[in-house]
């Protein structure tokens, strides 16, 4: 599960646990209701910081709850129907008014790595974890929500292409230089201050949370039209 705390103007989003925080129906729900919070509670100087407990991050989709489905039909409409779920929460970090960092502490993989990504900045431990794209590895194609992202995020060609066709696992050090991770710190508690660190100096700022959620969706144009985003042209109060 998850829990939502606040100090000061930063919110934390805590994976909670020693599992591999997979992706399922309860905790994208749960997910999704924290961030309305924080939508509805954000103010200029507001920032999110998304991180996790145990060696994971998030290690994607929960297969396990999609092979409870007792038949192999079962089991792929409960996947696809996850993929459906999931996909408004990244249409809610699109749209949240403040800036949002993934502090990831442990393993990010599939849609685990596309819930770090849908955050502005991500800082990421390079003591152990890897981020890893597996669908290839399980033998499965991607949510197109999941390319436009990957093609938005990620500026070389060689580096979607080793990400996703490679199902290369990448360390913190790697994932830098490919600009997934904006931060590789030493250890996972070097990654929350590190996160912490960029969101004090973000709330500093104080800036209109409008202007900045419509900036972002301009950054990532193609995902926004795949999420159904659109803009809205926002103009300075003092005019």
């Amino acid at each position: 599960m998850c829990t939502l705390e606040k100090t000061g103007n930063i919110f934390y989003l805590t994976l909670t646990g020693n599992d591999e925080h997979r992706l399922n129906p309860t905790l994208i729900a749960t997910l999704r209701s924290s961030l309305s919070q924080v939508k509805s509670q954000a103010v200029k100087g507001s920032v999110l910081i998304t991180k996790a407990e145990g060696k994971f991050f998030s290690n994607g989709f929960d297969l396990k709850y999609a092979q409870a489905g007792n038949s192999p039909e079962a089991a792929k409409n409960r996947l696809l129907n996850m993929v459906d779920l999931f996909k408004p929460v990244v249409t809610d970090f699109m749209s949240l008014p403040i800036p949002t960092i993934a502090a990831v502490t442990g393993h990010a993989a599939a849609a685990g790595l596309m819930l770090a990504m849908s955050h502005d900045y991500v800082t990421m431990r390079s003591d152990k974890g890897v981020v890893y794209m597996s669908e290839l590895d399980i033998g499965m194609t991607l949510p197109d929500y999941f390319m436009a992202l990957i093609r938005c995020k990620v500026g070389s060609g060689g580096a979607r292409r080793n990400l996703v066709l490679k199902a290369a696992k990448i360390r913190a050090e790697e994932a830098v230089a490919m600009g997934l991770v904006d931060m590789a710190c030493p250890t996972a508690e070097a990654a929350v201050e590190a996160a912490v660190g960029m969101a004090e100096e973000f709330g500093k700022k104080r800036w209109d949370g409008k202007a900045y959620a419509e900036i972002r969706k301009s950054l990532v144009p193609e995902l926004c039209v795949i999420l159904g985003l659109t803009h809205t042209v926002v103009m300075p109060s003092r005019l």
